[in-house]
C-alpha cells in the first residue's frame, strides 16, 4: 500500500486551536545555535540554577520508590507544605487534605480549570501573562478574556461578564516582576467572591523577593473559600526537572481536582517525593539565600536599566524584567530574533505575554553574569534605536536552523 496517496490523518480542532509556546521555541533556536558552538548570551530561559548539594539515597524507602503512591501526595511532604505556608507567609490551612501534590503546576492549573469550568465559560487573565494559560483555557474549553496590564485593580470588575468562572493572577508576576500587594489582593478576592467567581493565584516565584513584600492569597481568603493557590519547587527550589507541584484550595474543590489526577497522573514520582519529604526543610534553608542574592542581583540590573534608559515596567520581584522595545518598528518577535542571530543574545518576545504588550521583551537574568547582562542590555538598547530588522536575513537564519516562522 503506498501511504503517500492517503489523505492525511485529521487532527483535533482543540489541538489545532492552539498556539507553540513562543519562549520554548526561542529555546529551542538557542539550543540549535549552541549546537553549532556559538557563545549565546541566554536571557531567555526561565529558571535559576541553585547550587544544590546531592543528599544520599540510603535512608530512604527505596524499593518503595519503584511503585505508586497517594495520589494526593505523600502525607508527610503535604505536610511540609503546610508547614512552609504556615511559618513563611503566615497562611494557617487547616489540613494536609487541602494540599494537592502532582507533576508540575502546569499539569494543576489544567486540573483546576477542567474541574471548574463548562464550555464556553471565561477564564480572566491579568496581563503580562505567563503563556500556558490561555491555551490551558482552551483545551479545557474555555474562553480567555485578558485584562490589559494598565488596568487599574479597582477596575477589573469591569471586565467580569456573566460567564466569568476563574481570574487568574501570578503573583509575583512572570514576566514583569510586579507584586500585588496585601490590600490589593484582598480587594480583587472580594471582587471575585461576591460575584462567584474563583480566584487563582500562581505563587510560583514566592521566593524571589524581598522579606515582607509578598502576601500569599491563602493568608487572605478564609477556609479558601473561592482560593486556588498554586506553587511549585520548580523556581523556589531550583527543581525544575523533577516536575513537583502542587495545589492548596478547599476540600470539595480538591476532591474534584483529585479525580483527574487520578485518572491523568496517578501520582507524582514517588522516589523524588521521598527525597523531598527527608530533604524538604534542608534544601529550603539552602535555596532561600540563593534566591535573595538574585533579588539583590535584580536590584543592581535595575539600576543599569535606568543608566540607559531603557523602559520596563514597574516590578521588585522574580528573575524577570519586562523591557519596553517602543521605537522599534517590526514585531517584538523581529527583534528577538535579530538579536539571537546577530548578536548572540537570547530573549523572549512580549507577545508571548498579551495582546498588550507586543512592544515589550522578556530577559530573565538567572543564568548569566551581570557583566553579560550589562553588555546584552547595551546591545538591546543600540537594536531599539535601529528600528527595523532585515526580514530576508532572518527567514535564511530559520531555514539554516530548521524552523519555520513562528504563527503569531
Amino acid at each position: 500500500m503506498n501511504t503517500k496517496q492517503l489523505p492525511a490523518l485529521p487532527l483535533s480542532d482543540k489541538v489545532n486551536g492552539i498556539a507553540e509556546a513562543l519562549s520554548i521555541y526561542i529555546n529551542q533556536l538557542v539550543y540549535a545555535q549552541k549546537r553549532k558552538g556559538l557563545d549565546i548570551v541566554t536571557l531567555s530561559l526561565g529558571e535559576v540554577f541553585f547550587e544544590i548539594p546531592l543528599f544520599p539515597f540510603d535512608q530512604l524507602n527505596f524499593e518503595s520508590g519503584y511503585h505508586y503512591s497517594d495520589s494526593r501526595g505523600l502525607p508527610e511532604l503535604r505536610q511540609k507544605i503546610v508547614d512552609l505556608y504556615h511559618q513563611r507567609y503566615q497562611a494557617k490551612i487547616g489540613s494536609i487534605d487541602e494540599v494537592l501534590i502532582s507533576s508540575g503546576s502546569k499539569a494543576i492549573i489544567y486540573m483546576v480549570l477542567l474541574a471548574v469550568l463548562n464550555q464556553g465559560d471565561e477564564v480572566l487573565i491579568h496581563e503580562p501573562a505567563w503563556l500556558s494559560y490561555q491555551e490551558q483555557v482552551k483545551l479545557a474549553d474555555g474562553v480567555p478574556v485578558f485584562i490589559p496590564f494598565d488596568c487599574p485593580i479597582e477596575n477589573f470588575h469591569h471586565h467580569f461578564h456573566e460567564r466569568t468562572k476563574i481570574l487568574i493572577l501570578n503573583n509575583p508576576n512572570n514576566p514583569a516582576g510586579w507584586v500585588y500587594r496585601a490590600d490589593e489582593l484582598r480587594q480583587i478576592y472580594q471582587q471575585c467572591r461576591q460575584r462567584g467567581i474563583y480566584l487563582l493565584v500562581d505563587e510560583a516565584y514566592s521566593d524571589f523577593l524581598d522579606d515582607g513584600v509578598f502576601t500569599s492569597l491563602a493568608a487572605l481568603a478564609p477556609d479558601l473559600d473561592g482560593a486556588v493557590i498554586v506553587n511549585s519547587l520548580s523556581k523556589n527550589f531550583g527543581l525544575s526537572g523533577w516536575r513537583i507541584g502542587y495545589a492548596i484550595a478547599e476540600k470539595r474543590l480538591m476532591y474534584a481536582m483529585l479525580k483527574l489526577n487520578q485518572h491523568l497522573i496517578t501520582c507524582a514520582p514517588t522516589i523524588l517525593q521521598l527525597y523531598l519529604a527527608e530533604y524538604f526543610d534542608v534544601i529550603a534553608r539552602i535555596t532561600q539565600p540563593q534566591a535573595q542574592a538574585i533579588v539583590k542581583k535584580r536590584q543592581r540590573l535595575q539600576a543599569a536599566l535606568d543608566q540607559l534608559q531603557l523602559s520596563y515596567l514597574p516590578g521588585e520581584a522574580t528573575f524577570y524584567f519586562f523591557v519596553s522595545i517602543a521605537g522599534f518598528a517590526d514585531s517584538a518577535l523581529d527583534f528577538c530574533l535579530t538579536l539571537l542571530f546577530k548578536h548572540g543574545i537570547a530573549a523572549v518576545p512580549g507577545s508571548a505575554y498579551g495582546a498588550s504588550t507586543g512592544n515589550f521583551i522578556r530577559i530573565s537574568i538567572g543564568l548569566e553574569s551581570e557583566q553579560r547582562i550589562k553588555e546584552a542590555l547595551g546591545v538591546i538598547k543600540a537594536l531599539i534605536d535601529q528600528k527595523k530588522a532585515d526580514q530576508s536575513y532572518l527567514d535564511q537564519q530559520l531555514r539554516a536552523n530548521g524552523m519555520q516562522r513562528f504563527a503569531e
